[in-house]
């Protein structure tokens, strides 16, 4: 710590070049140098998975346990934290490198659009699509009134096969009458709302946050509880600013990260 109303800031010099400028600083280790256990073996299997290709099979707990001079109960909570952060994969009864975590960008655009510039299969599976009130709540947002009649759409979200989210859409029925006859669940909502309907979407307001399924998502979802999950919420309005959609999605923090492109504000004054 050095005190802010001195100039100018020391620097210190290192010899040694940055390693991951996308990692925790000094690989999360603090200058006094002291970690768990399990944190240094944990940074030795990260250290070990930089080596290994995608899908290539772990030692066992074991030989690792050997490897590191540790306790299996300690290579257990390392591994663990390593299947938390994505770094990791079960496989059958062993465990895996996991490969880079799937780009969603945050845009204006359906997961299929997202999916497919990574190079994934997007799919889809329906859970239900309901018809029912909207309530004064969502009727507000979606500026259809309590009384008038919405669509609720869920799905569960699959990349390459693998469930990896779970999505609820609510929709005005007035605009999209016939979704329940000619919409495709397995599809694209985004592309049917503008080939079917006619909508041209023009803005939308989007807020991320992180928190654990509840029982029922962990279950649709195939994930453990006590996995953290990536929540998005948007609200998507057309080229006239009416609300066509309100979207609560889940995704799998272990397989999803977010990217956004930012653009400076050239009237901003600081």
């Amino acid at each position: 710590m050095y005190d802010d109303t001195t100039l100018p800031v020391p620097v210190t010099e290192l010899d040694a070049p940055v390693r991951r400028p996308d990692g925790p600083v000094r690989g999360g280790v603090p200058e006094h140098g002291r970690v768990p256990r399990y944190y240094a073996v944990r940074t030795s299997l990260e250290e070990l998975l930089e080596h290994m290709p995608e899908g290539g099979l772990l030692p066992t707990e074991r030989e690792l346990a050997e490897r590191f001079g540790a306790a299996r109960e300690t290579v257990r909570q390392a591994v663990r934290d390593l299947l938390l952060q994505g770094r990791l994969r079960r496989r059958g009864r062993g465990t895996a490198a996991a490969g880079p975590k799937l780009a969603q960008p945050l845009a204006l655009r359906s997961y299929t659009e997202g999916l497919r510039r990574g190079g994934l299969v997007p799919g889809r599976s329906l859970v239900a699509l309901e018809r029912r009130p909207a309530g004064p709540e969502l009727g507000t947002t979606l500026a259809t009134g309590a009384d008038a009649a919405v669509w609720h759409l869920e799905r569960v979200l699959l990349a390459d096969g693998d469930r990896v989210g779970l999505e609820s859409v609510y929709l005005p029925v007035a605009r999209f009458p016939r979704l329940d006859r000619d919409f495709d669940p397995r599809t694209s909502f985004y592309a049917y709302a503008r080939e079917e309907a006619g909508v041209r979407f023009g803005s939308a307001e989007e807020r991320v946050e992180t928190l654990l399924a509840t029982p029922r998502e962990a279950l649709l979802v195939g994930t453990p509880p006590a996995l953290p999950m990536l929540l998005v919420h948007r609200v998507s309005r057309d080229t006239g600013g009416v609300p066509v959609e309100q979207v609560r999605a889940l995704y799998r923090g272990d397989r999803f990260s977010f990217t956004a492109e930012l653009h400076a504000d050239l009237n901003a004054t600081e």
